[in-house]
């Protein structure tokens, strides 16, 4: 294709947010921001469909290249998509309307503002999805701290200046190592175009190194134990849609990350970290686990079971088998639906009551039943119940680390008993039981606006539980030929060191 239509994707939104800042200063235009910044979310979601729909299943390489030089011919504005990174863009442009759609209920204070920070983050967060180059994609990796750092500082609880701060520092140092790493890899091979660098090969005498820089980074984002502690502060201040953002997006870069670099780039070093990589998976499966049983606060609880459920997601990647690494490409997208669906039903309750305390609740199911019902067919999915997407991809990981390792696979079955169980212990304190606070009495079930995006949910998540082809049949290719890569990358090393 001809027509540059990533680059349309990935800048429609901040076109956007710039008619937005036009007529920011108009007294009364909150509606007007709000039509633009629909349409323009919208319109990317549509876009990103027919790229999807547009998309060869069949071919393992980079479709729909676009390449312009940049720095003096130094380094390139190259952007190119395959079968792993378009799944994360349909994702980002999926959410973002639900999350602008959202807010409408939920800010009240500077709207115009909030649309833009959320328009200009969904233009960084496609361009990391999108990027061919090391330094293209550390500059839209990094960009998108910048408007989530309003969008927590801002709008979010009494305690969001620290919150944002710490969300901030952690994720920034860590991808200071990053920077370092990207000037070593031009150092070393002269170039900071990735298709470049997987055929020029990186010697293994620098991959080590290179491998905790990129880790280091990618480890903050997901969270990984024991960098985690940013999310529950985070998610807890965050605005809803904020929350949102940061678990159904955010969080899958780190992902992305280890799939897009880390393994194809450093062979050698990922075989050696692998068994760290599954200890630290473990820990964050189990630990994070009891955690999160003993939350009174609901979106802490859901945060600490995000790090529990990317834990999943580390120890399918690095299994590098088929099952393992559809396994966790499943289960980030999966994440990406029912934690965003969580963190909004959370958000219903708090825009009626104000409060996000467990022990506020009780026996809502009398008063407000549609919310009720989709609140535990989300629960439900988080667990990991058949015919949801949660289960899909945790059964997917647990093959792909039961061919690796059966003790290691035992382990992580411990995680899906523990999930059950404060997923369980959650719907019964707040949906099911008696009502012990007079005001559950007078709550207002959802209205349209959150009953259409919770059921449009639901359906997505119960649908790709039943039919899970059309995303396991997009990554496939992609996938089979990263394993091909690093198994034939893995063996010249070996070879070349001999």
């Amino acid at each position: 294709m001809d027509f540059p239509i990533l680059s349309l994707i990935i800048f429609l939104p901040l076109l956007g947010a710039t008619f937005i800042f036009l007529f920011r200063y108009q007294k009364d235009n909150n509606k007007s921001a709000i039509y633009v910044s629909i349409f323009t979310s919208l319109a990317n979601l549509l876009l990103s469909l027919f790229l999807w729909f547009s998309f060869d299943n069949n071919y393992s390489g980079f479709q729909f290249i676009e390449e312009k030089n940049w720095i003096s011919g130094l380094i390139k504005f190259k952007l190119g998509i395959d079968g792993i990174s378009i799944l994360f863009i349909l994702l980002t442009a999926f959410i973002t309307p639900i999350c602008i759609f959202s807010c409408i209920n939920s800010v009240k204070e500077r709207v115009k503002e909030f649309l833009i920070a959320i328009l200009v983050l969904e233009t960084f967060m496609i361009g990391v999805f999108c990027s061919l180059d090391l330094v293209i994609f550390y500059l839209f990796f990094e960009a998108g701290l910048i408007p989530m750092f309003l969008i927590i500082g801002i709008w979010g609880g009494e305690r969001r200046v620290y919150s944002a701060f710490k969300f901030f520092l952690y994720t920034l140092l860590g991808s200071v190592l990053m920077l370092v790493a990207i000037i070593s890899i031009y150092w070393i091979t002269g170039t900071t175009d990735i298709t470049s660098i997987h055929e020029i090969k990186i010697p293994s005498e620098f991959q080590h190194l290179l491998w905790l820089a990129f880790f280091s980074s990618f480890a903050v984002k997901m969270p990984m134990w024991p960098v985690h502690t940013w999310l529950p502060d985070a998610h807890v201040e965050a605005p809803t849609a904020g929350s949102v953002i940061l678990a159904a997006i955010l969080l899958k870069m780190g992902g992305y990350g280890f799939l897009r670099f880390s393994i194809p780039l450093f062979p050698i070093a990922t075989e050696y970290f692998t068994p760290m990589i599954y200890f630290l998976s473990l820990i964050a499966i189990i630990y994070t686990s009891l955690v999160a049983l003993m939350q009174e606060d609901m979106k802490k609880l859901i945060a600490y079971s995000s790090v529990a459920h990317m834990g999943y997601v580390t120890l399918g990647i690095f299994t590098l088998t088929k099952q393992g690494i559809d396994g966790g490409m499943f289960q980030m997208l999966s994440h990406g639906l029912i934690s965003a669906a969580l963190f909004l039903c959370v958000g219903v309750l708090y825009d009626r009551s104000h409060s996000r305390l467990i022990e506020t609740y009780g026996g809502v199911v009398n008063s407000i039943p549609k919310y009720s019902l989709v609140f535990i067919i989300f629960a439900l999915a988080a667990l990991g119940l058949p015919g949801t997407t949660g289960f899909l991809g945790e059964f997917l990981v647990l093959i792909g680390i039961f061919q690796k390792n059966y003790l290691i696979g035992l382990v992580a079955t411990i995680g899906v008993v523990l999930c059950a169980a404060y997923m369980l212990w959650l719907s019964k304190r707040v949906i099911f039981g008696q009502i012990k606070n007079p005001e559950i009495k007078t709550l207002k079930d959802v209205n349209f606006s959150e009953g259409t995006i919770l059921f449009i949910l639901a359906t997505i998540v119960i649908f790709f539980g039943f039919y899970p082809d059309p995303l396991l049949n997009t990554m496939n290719v992609s996938v089979n030929g990263l394993i091909d890569n690093y198994e034939k990358d893995l063996i010249y090393h070996l070879s070349a060191s001999k």
